[in-house]
């Protein structure tokens, strides 16, 4: 089988031709890439949702998440001389919101938390948490971008969640620069010692300006 017709998801009826598989391991791949696709897509309807008030905040979070991590281990399947970008280039995918989310940002649209005392000791907590567990992570030498990017998500999740931050708040600042800074890389891509060295400083730098919000608070 040689070429499949594929109509352009932007609403025209323009249609293009893309190569389809030779044999079964070319198969897999398209059927892994069409994974992808799906989950790009979804990602799209789910932030024009969010946009226009017709998802309820809590459930956008929860799939957005979801569908986050999914994308991070379906972006492996694509072979070496092909990004993300190139991907949807070749599939002729406007996405716009699902680019933001999934290349740029990496975490959801932060919603803070106006629930009270007991809400806000929990998502202390949950910062915490995911401060000791990412930082444990690059002690342990972890390297890998599939490894250290759902971490570093958690811990940004639960910071924009914290409620009276500044708009320039440095541990929310730091954590976004570096989830950033992995979006960028393919997920099985490997951070260097020199990046490693720089996100543990960053981190440790990030929590102590966490405990001094913390303080201040007291």
């Amino acid at each position: 089988m040689s070429v499949s017709q594929l109509t352009n998801n932007d609403d025209s009826d323009e249609e293009f031709e893309v190569p389809l598989y030779e044999n079964g391991r070319e198969r897999e791949e398209l059927d892994e890439q069409a994974n992808l696709f799906s989950i790009i897509m979804a990602t799209e309807h789910l932030e024009r949702a969010f946009a226009r008030d017709a998802i309820d905040p809590k459930d956008y979070t929860e799939q957005c998440k979801k569908l986050i991590s999914q994308f991070r281990l379906a972006e492996r399947v694509l072979p070496d001389s092909m990004t993300t970008e190139t991907f949807m280039a070749l599939y002729q995918m406007n996405c716009p919101r699902a680019t933001e989310r999934l290349l740029r940002m990496g975490v959801p649209e932060p919603l803070k938390s106006n629930s009270g005392n007991a809400n806000h000791a929990a998502t202390v907590a949950e910062a915490v948490q995911s401060f000791i567990t990412v930082m444990d992570a690059i002690q342990l030498r972890k390297r890998e971008v599939f490894e250290l990017h759902p971490l570093l998500s958690d811990l940004m999740d639960a910071l924009t969640r914290l409620p009276d931050t500044p708009s320039d708040f440095e541990p929310n600042r730091k954590v976004q620069s570096w989830l950033k800074k992995l979006n960028e890389m393919r997920a099985v891509d490997v951070i260097g010692d020199n990046d490693a060295l720089q996100l543990e400083h960053d981190l440790n730098s990030a929590y102590s300006e966490f405990n001094r919000y913390l303080k201040r608070g007291d």
